[in-house]
């Protein structure tokens, strides 16, 4: 039997991959330097996992060694140096294992398959999500979530030929993907780590559409997006009523979707194109997509508290999906108070988009900020950017923004809010980082 070892598998995707591989009768062993909820899960479908960087733990014979690039930790060292870092890495590459990162494993799986793509800045999680759930019967499935309808799992398996990923645009890690069908959500400047600027991050979609083979669908009204446009291309664009597919224009049915917000309708509206490309009934498409109901960490209510209060957790951490994600919920509980726990993702992140977050949480009634969440960031931008900067920044317009002075404290201010404010309120945990794992404390 073959072996594939995998490196810090509580990142969402890696874990999905390496679902995939226990699939196809691999023996899979897995490591992280951290112990999860997730990887609690993975113990439980009987993967041998390790909960440390440890290079003895290198399983014998391994085939294949998968790593997250979330091990490229430290900014001062080159992309071979921080691999080097790793000790189970350097003893695969010093043993000549094949080592290849999550994108390009994933690449080596994919692209013998028909695949569908989905990307963009924002709506990938829950694009793929319905994509994958109108297509359960006859696509595998790899999301950036998990689903309830895949038991709980961010991965699915289906014998026919089709597979449907999420595909991140971070780094530019989507151009190791060869799609049949490429779904472009949105394009809104991110990873400003990584892209120089809007015309290197339009750049990188623009490489991605020279290696799609077949449909392009993409969002008509989302002004970058149009920077797209390529008459030698076969596109689809998706407006607000609409679909467009060799100027012919067809207009969409009516949804009843269970989960609020004109963001979420229209990534149902770039799905149900999906499976019209493959040639579903439109019947079949409404059903299964109003069908979608939970995804983890998107608008996900995790319970009731103890004292009648929602509490909600949503993985945003960009500014427009922000507002757009607060909008939903303030519409949906225009009743109730909303009360939102936001950490920031990377300092780096929240230097360069400080004037869009001054201006995205306006649906809010009380916000407060634990801490700015490290991931990849230089020792100038930690030092400049402090959670105490961020929120003087943002009292501007949030006068009411509070300093949580980090997780354990602001749990405090989640629990004393709850008992103040009985039958009263939406609690919602945001942001990316490790800001989710506060559910765990509000019993």
């Amino acid at each position: 039997m073959p072996k594939a070892h995998f490196i810090w598998i509580g990142w969402i995707w890696i874990s999905a991959l390496a679902r995939y591989y226990k699939s196809i009768w691999y023996e899979v062993s897995w490591s992280d330097l951290y112990d999860s909820e997730l990887i609690k899960k993975l113990n439980q479908e009987w993967i041998r996992v390790s909960i440390w960087e440890n290079e003895d733990f290198l399983p014998q014979d391994v085939d294949l060694i998968v790593y997250s690039e979330a091990i490229i930790t430290k900014p001062d060292l080159s992309y071979e140096e921080n691999l080097k870092a790793n000790k189970e890495l350097a003893l695969g590459l010093k043993l000549w294992i094949k080592a290849l990162s999550y994108p390009k494993a994933l690449g080596e799986v994919v692209n013998k398959k028909k695949l569908i793509a989905i990307t963009g800045t924002h709506g990938k999680s829950t694009t793929t999500s319905m994509v994958s759930i109108m297509l359960q019967e006859i696509s595998s499935a790899i999301v950036g979530t998990q689903l309830k309808d895949f038991g709980w799992s961010n991965f699915h398996f289906s014998t026919w030929n089709y597979f449907t990923i999420e595909a991140c645009e971070y780094k530019r890690s989507f151009l190791a993907y060869e799609p049949e069908i490429l779904v472009v959500t949105n394009i809104d400047l991110d990873h400003l780590d990584y892209y120089k600027d809007l015309d290197d991050y339009v750049l990188a979609f623009r490489q991605i559409q020279g290696q799609t083979k077949w449909y392009m669908i993409l969002n008509g009204d989302c002004p970058n997006s149009q920077k797209l446009k390529d008459s030698t291309k076969k596109q689809i664009w998706v407006y607000e009523n609409y679909f467009e597919k060799d100027w012919e224009k067809t207009y969409f049915p009516k949804f009843d979707l269970q989960i609020p917000g004109t963001h979420i309708e229209f990534d149902a509206k770039l799905a149900f194109v999906v499976g019209k490309i493959v040639w579903l009934e439109d019947d079949f498409i409404v059903d299964r997509l109003n069908s979608y109901s939970w995804a983890w960490r998107r608008s996900e209510i995790i319970k009731m508290t103890e004292n009648g209060n929602i509490l909600m957790s949503d993985y945003g951490h960009h500014p427009l999906e922000i507002r757009l994600t607060l909008e939903a919920i303030k519409w949906k509980y225009s009743d109730k108070k909303l009360f939102v726990v936001f950490q920031p993702h990377q300092y780096s992140r929240t230097i360069k988009l400080l004037e869009e977050f001054k201006t995205c949480f306006g649906s809010a009634d009380f916000l407060i900020i634990p801490n700015i969440y490290f991931s990849r960031d230089s020792k100038s931008d930690v030092e400049y950017m402090t959670t105490e900067r961020f929120v003087s920044e943002l009292k501007s317009n949030y006068p009411e923004v509070i300093n949580g002075n980090w997780l354990e404290n602001t749990v405090k201010f989640i629990k004393d809010f709850d008992a103040k404010n009985p039958d009263s309120s939406v609690i919602l945990i945001l942001g990316a980082g490790n800001v989710d794992e506060m559910r765990y404390e509000m019993n």
